[in-house]
């Protein structure tokens, strides 16, 4: 008689909700194939470590509409891990316990770190299949990650609350929004709330243009501003140092100077932290308006589901379990024009899904008179 497969599930990275969803998705739909699933705690540590947690009917009942993993998740990178105070390469023991637990297949759940982490894991032979989460939505080849639809309504809840306090005030509003590189949700929770102002990564700003842009509402008669700003927005000065040094970064990989060039984008990174703050004072003196800063933080990634990402994580998980029965490995399954679809994870790691120029969002928004900076 064979022997039923085994398969393996891990969430990793930032938590988002959704996460349960698609660990409830893959569990249910593997157990109804005859599947053993056995889920690993907090990321690719749990498997270092062979933290396992069961994972049957009973778990996975009640779990779709909860937030966060019922898994536990990391950010441990399996070739750097922290092992009692020393790093360590990992690679080796995760692929050990893999076979030990005698594994067919492994589900990662996780973003772009998670992706890149994977690749590693595959080249020990390891047969995975991820799935895409993140609020930024910044991963490559797929339309819409698990978690960001849900952060797209809380973020827009927000912007809708802050008008009210801006209004009675007269006060510019600065909401500082998740998003390093890609300002996919800053713009849209920015659009769909009605920010006066949205500053993404992708388009570089000069405060001046923002602070000529509040003081035409003033002149209207509109003594109140909101500002959606992701929190890698940068003015076009810092833009430019940035891809300066990371540039120089790439340039010297492999050669003496690349510690050089590692510090001072380290020191550039730490330089723009607290930029939102420095943004709110600049406006505030340019437009002689109080201004207050609002930092979103972890509020964007609790709570409950939205029915799309439930949906969403219900659709790419079944069909990660109709990849592994093929087996189809090394693939991220992906939401594409509304129908999940297998790509694969080495042109989705290390790879960013950035706003275009010319994307219908930033059209509607200019159609409508948001100022983007510039």
């Amino acid at each position: 008689m064979a022997r039923n497969k085994h398969v393996g599930i891990l969430t990793a990275g930032g938590d988002c909700p959704g996460l349960n969803a698609a660990i409830r998705s893959v569990g249910k739909a593997a157990m109804s194939c005859g599947m053993e699933v056995i889920g690993f705690r907090d990321g690719f540590r749990g498997l270092a470590e062979n933290l396992r947690y069961p994972l049957d009917k009973t778990t996975l009942a009640g779990i779709l509409t909860v937030g966060g993993t019922i898994l536990g998740t990391g950010r441990d990178k399996p070739h750097r891990m922290d092992m009692a105070g020393e790093i360590r390469d990992m690679t080796d023991v995760i692929a050990e316990n893999y076979h030990r637990n005698g594994l067919d297949a492994l589900v990662c759940i996780g973003g772009g770190g998670t992706h890149k982490n994977v690749l590693r894991l595959i080249e020990k032979g390891l047969n995975i299949i991820t799935l895409p989460k993140t609020i930024d939505n910044d991963l490559a080849l797929t339309d819409a990650s698990i978690g960001f639809d849900t952060a797209l309504g809380i973020v827009t809840e927000v912007v809708d609350r802050l008008h009210s306090t801006a209004h009675s005030h007269h006060r510019i509003i600065v909401a500082e929004i998740m998003g390093n590189r890609a300002g996919w949700l800053a713009l849209g929770a920015g659009l769909a709330g009605g920010a006066d102002v949205i500053l993404i990564p992708e388009i570089p700003y000069q405060v001046e243009t923002v602070a000529a842009a509040i003081q035409r509402r003033r002149d209207h008669g509109t003594n109140f501003s909101i500002v959606a700003v992701a929190e890698g927005a940068m003015n076009v000065t810092d833009a430019a140092m940035y891809a300066a040094a990371r540039q120089a970064k790439k340039d010297t990989k492999g050669t003496p100077a690349n510690a050089a060039a590692k510090r001072a984008l380290a020191a550039f990174n730490e330089h723009h932290d607290g930029n939102t703050l420095r943004l709110s004072k600049q406006l505030a003196e340019l437009t002689k308006l109080e201004t207050r800063v609002t930092i979103l933080g972890y509020l964007q990634r609790g709570g409950t589901p939205s029915a799309a990402d439930r949906l969403l994580a219900t659709r790419l998980g079944t069909l990660c379990v109709e990849l592994i029965q093929e087996k189809c490995f090394g693939m991220m399954v992906a939401d594409r024009g509304g129908v999940a679809a297998p790509v694969p994870i080495a042109e989705v790691a290390g790879n960013l899904k950035l706003i275009p120029p010319d994307h219908a969002w930033v059209q509607s928004a200019r159609s409508v008179g948001t100022c983007l900076g510039h």
